[in-house]
């Protein structure tokens, strides 16, 4: 069988993990039981059906070649009790449990995912927090995993069959094939030379600290504590405004966390906001759609935009929102210090193996928040019969960073998952609430 090695992106998300800032991704799952011992039959079913997903049973090993890489290798022991954990707690707050889970980093002689089933003293729901790392899977990819371990769920595994119509015919070999080829890899490696050079120019312009709050920093050596919260807003509402205002359900979205920003650092007695406004890093995925197979690893971009935080005016903050987005979107996912991920496809496995701690200390010069989309099929996702009525995504955070906002839309609700930096964000739950405010003052502008 043939060795498969990490993409440079994986191996990338791999190399720059710490004890104190773990590079894995969160899933807050919150069900309604459909009864008694429902929570310990869903660690059941969870334990049961992760053995059957080929994708969940590989692990990480280090190889000799190309020095510096790695590759999945199938766990001999895998052990079903190693990943699925059924956890009492005494809160009737899931996302008070996460917060520690999150901090923990995974076991990384193991397969790099866990799910811990969130058993609180409501007998009416629980709740599931999933984890997998970014080594393993983006968002789409960690979809694709969990939606396997679902009752009847939607098959998200493998890409359906292209019609004969549209399958491309297999080239003709003729005399002189081989050296267009040579002339074209040529052409392309100049072309990814040049791609990357333009990325590097666009991160040096990108990168002057302006008007970025105190709040959202914290300290590179800090223990790593985390909290989590989340809030729930009407999907409704949100199309209001974008039919109100112009721009896309992304860029309101966008425009609410900015506006949230502003009103949470003016409920802590901050300073008013000032300058460009802080760097946020919106991921773009590359995939064709959520048919790819979760092995297919990372397929992530990204765009840079500022957030608003000085333009008092909710309207004028999505506007300036809209066409920063739309700025982007001109561009294209591939150009700009927003597609800083691509850089990684020019580094030698043994510079992501030398160079990862120093990339990850060097996060907060790339970027000042991370505001990130996961999208979710419009289906009803069960466990044992209990099923899923909100859908919180939970994104790491950075080295230097104190706060990693995601965002999805599940059954008509758009949910946003906040996690935190314990120390430097004490408040969190002030500023989901703000995200609320933010929202409701949009409305009020458009109604």
């Amino acid at each position: 069988m043939a060795t498969e090695h990490l993409s440079p992106l994986d191996l990338a998300f791999w190399r720059i993990e710490s004890s104190a800032h773990p590079m894995h991704l969160g899933a807050l799952a919150v069900f309604t039981a459909a009864g008694a011992g429902a929570a310990r039959h869903a660690a059941e079913l969870l334990s049961a059906r992760c053995a059957a997903v080929p994708g969940l049973r590989r692990r990480i090993r280090d190889v000799l070649l190309p020095v510096g890489a790695a590759a999945w290798s199938p766990d001999p022991h895998f052990d079903p009790a190693r990943h699925v954990f059924l956890v009492r707690t005494d809160t009737a707050d899931p996302h008070a449990a996460a917060g520690p889970l999150m901090a923990r980093p995974l076991d990384r002689e193991l397969p790099p995912w866990e799910a811990h089933v969130l058993a609180g003293p409501d007998p009416a729901s629980f709740a599931v927090l999933f984890k997998f790392h970014h080594a393993l899977a983006d968002g789409l990819g960690a979809l694709a995993l969990a939606a396997a371990l679902f009752d009847e769920g939607p098959s998200l595994r493998t890409a359906p069959a292209r019609p004969a119509s549209e399958q491309r015919p297999v080239p003709e070999q003729r005399p002189g094939s081989a050296l267009r080829r040579l002339s074209g890899v040529l052409a392309a490696r100049v072309q990814d030379v040049g791609q990357a050079l333009e990325i590097g120019a666009a991160v040096a312009r990108a990168g002057l600290p302006l008007g970025v709050p105190e709040a959202l920093t914290a300290d590179t050596a800090g223990a790593g504590a985390r909290t989590t919260a989340g809030l729930a807003l009407d999907l409704d509402e949100v199309n209001l405004v974008r039919k109100g205002a112009g721009g896309t359900v992304n860029d309101v979205l966008i425009a609410v966390v900015a506006g949230a920003l502003r009103r949470w650092l003016a409920g802590r007695g901050d300073p008013e906001p000032h300058g460009a406004g802080p760097r946020a890093l919106i991921p773009v995925s590359r995939r064709r759609g959520p048919g790819r197979t979760a092995g297919a690893g990372n397929r992530l971009s990204g765009y840079l935009l500022r957030l608003p935080l000085a333009e008092p005016d909710p309207l004028r903050r999505l506007d300036r929102v809209r066409v920063a987005m739309d700025r982007n979107k001109d561009a294209g996912p591939a150009r700009g210090a927003g597609a800083v991920a691509l850089l990684a496809d020019h580094v030698h496995p043994l510079g992501h193996r030398l160079g990862g701690p120093l990339v990850a200390q060097a996060a907060r010069l790339l970027f000042d928040i991370l505001v990130t989309s996961v999208p979710l099929p419009g289906l009803t996702f069960s466990l044992g019969g209990s099923r899923v009525r909100e859908v919180y995504p939970l994104a790491p955070l950075a080295a230097g960073q104190s706060l990693a906002v995601a965002v999805s839309t599940y059954k008509g609700t758009v949910h946003y998952g906040l996690v935190a930096d314990a120390s430097a964000v004490p408040d969190l739950p002030a500023l989901a609430a703000a995200l609320r405010a933010e929202l409701d003052a949009l409305v009020r502008e458009v109604s």
